[in-house]
């Protein structure tokens, strides 16, 4: 078996993966970065989901680096595209004008932007990318974390890298039952949080769901219908097990509303729909738009799919084996090539026929075979027993009538913001919970949610911190994740460098202070404005 010596590892390449290796990598120390996918950028390239953000992405509310990665982005399709002069002298460049982000953007180009930002300390000798590599083993000794073995997905072969500090920004929290780290998963109980939408007993399989996310365009006049599903009778005719109930089949345009629990109609018209908030589901995760480009340059507009209808419910695989999960995760891509040839043949128009044969998988978009995304996206992954948990009061309205602000921390390590979004969850014996979506307000990352219990070189770098089902639900999205992994990455280097310990820094006030301000000189708030207006930009108008 292989082996090699880092400073420090970080185990997983997703969105929080991404940037603590950025963060890591610019302090000077050797970083070796592995990923199971053969793409790095997990919500934002292999799970094929454009960003989740707030009202006031484009002036303030997230790290220097997540902004020149948004930046990046844009300025890659300004050089590489054929952008109308309209579209290229925006400086809001929104490639899909959809509705969910102001920038709605290719899976590759993501890819593109965040290999390009990792390029120079690749090139130095300071950083190594392991693609293809999944973690299934780890040897502890006490309390420290002192080698991860990762097996190479399409060899086989095992290699055991020793480091001194190892960062969990797996999808799924996998380094946490491997290091025998305490975590958490599911819903913890009222009585454990004292969260009111808490349920009363604690319930470790209730999960949001996760989904396989795809990418299609539309072609009028055309004929693009696939071959039907094998399971296609089954997925048509599901209805979901849920409480409050679902109002009926899955594959329909009839949802429960996220807010009010109310029967909800969805709106879809690839020919017609406006790009404004809420207009309809072609728009809200379009990719591109083809009035952006020349004319004729695309044949058609290209939307990725997100939705309600792919939210996967039979079964939870966030502390799965890996048989179970596999086996989920092939299921979850039936539902949503059966959701793809429902809308093709089946699903209601508004001028009273029915399917569109003229939509097309793009899976050349998103570098699958099937025509899916290559991961399915995590919402909710186990979650590290940390000294400070980030609950529902923390962050709610409801618990802060008249304030703009959620708790404040004196150990913020970042910012953020989004509702309070649950997806539907595979719930206990059977039933799941419907959608909780509450109101929160903007606010701060705290330190301690980064500090395990009792490991002392480990640490949590995306979904993996120390926050609570109800909490998740707010602190998930992409600029939150990227802050995360940006805070951890920084944290660990502080460590080597000074020959600290993480929880030196969490509980000593000049040492804390210290890395707050090294923090802040690399471009990470710390804290909101004070004259925050909730009205402004409408951050609450961003859906899921």
């Amino acid at each position: 078996m292989e082996e090699r010596k880092t400073d420090i590892l970080i185990v997983g390449g997703g969105v929080g993966g991404c940037a603590a290796a950025l963060a890591a990598a610019r302090s000077g120390h050797q970083v070796i970065l592995t990923e199971e996918c053969d793409w790095l950028g997990g919500q934002f390239t292999s799970q094929a989901v454009p960003p989740d953000e707030h009202g006031w992405i484009e002036r303030f509310g997230c790290t220097a680096t997540y902004r020149q990665f948004r930046e990046g982005v844009r300025n890659y399709y300004r050089r590489n595209y054929p952008l109308t002069e309209t579209a290229r002298n925006n400086p809001l460049l929104n490639p899909g004008n959809g509705w969910v982000s102001p920038l709605c953007h290719e899976p590759r180009v993501a890819l593109a932007i965040l290999n390009a930002m990792l390029a120079p300390y690749i090139s130095n000798g300071s950083l190594t990318v392991l693609l293809n590599h999944r973690a299934v083993a780890a040897d502890v000794t006490g309390d420290q974390v002192r080698s991860v073995t990762l097996r190479n997905q399409r060899t086989g072969d095992e290699l055991t890298i020793h480091a001194d500090y190892v960062l969990d920004a797996t999808e799924f929290g996998d380094l946490l039952p491997l290091t025998g780290t305490e975590y958490v998963t599911g819903a913890e109980a009222q009585s454990q949080t004292g969260e009111p939408s808490a349920p009363r007993q604690a319930q470790p399989k209730n999960v949001q769901a996760f989904s396989m996310c795809f990418a299609m365009e539309f072609r009028e006049g055309e004929q693009h219908i696939i071959e039907r599903p094998a399971n296609y009778d089954f997925w048509r005719d599901y209805v979901p097990t849920l409480s409050p109930a679902w109002p009926g089949r899955l594959l329909s345009w009839e949802i429960t509303h996220p807010r009010t629990m109310q029967p909800h109609r969805y709106h879809f018209d690839p020919h017609r729909e406006p790009s404004t908030a809420f207009a309809g589901l072609w728009t809200y995760r379009r990719i591109i738009d083809r009035a952006n480009f020349a004319p004729g340059f695309y044949a058609g507009d290209v939307s990725l799919m997100n939705v309600p209808m792919l939210d996967y419910l039979l079964g939870d695989i966030s502390d799965a084996d890996e048989a179970t999960r596999e086996q989920h995760i092939r299921q979850a891509r039936e539902l949503s090539l059966s959701f793809f040839y429902w809308l093709q043949t089946e699903a209601p128009r508004a001028d009273g026929g029915a399917g569109f044969p003229g939509l097309r998988l793009r899976g050349d978009l998103t570098g699958s075979e099937d025509g899916l995304a290559k991961m399915p996206y995590i919402r909710e992954s186990r979650r590290i027993r940390a000294e400070f948990t980030i609950v529902e009061q923390h962050v709610a309205e409801a618990f802060r009538p008249n304030q703009t602000h959620a708790e404040r921390y004196p150990d913020s390590v970042g910012i953020g913001y989004y509702r309070i979004d649950l997806h539907p969850s595979s719930g206990q014996e059977g039933v799941g919970d419907n959608y909780i979506d509450v109101g929160s307000l903007p606010f701060q990352i705290p330190l301690g949610a980064l500090i395990p219990h009792r490991m002392e070189n480990l640490l949590p770098a995306c979904k993996n911190i120390g926050t609570t089902h109800i909490t998740n639900g707010c602190y998930r999205l992409h600029p939150v994740e990227w802050n995360i992994g940006e805070a951890a990455g920084s944290l660990a280097a502080e460590c080597l460098k000074h020959k600290l310990a993480p929880r030196q820094v969490y509980r000593d006030e000049s040492l804390l202070a210290d890395f707050q301000r090294r923090l802040v000189n690399q471009g990470v708030e710390l804290a909101w404005p004070e004259d925050l207006i909730l009205a402004e930009g409408d951050p609450h108008a961003h859906a899921k």
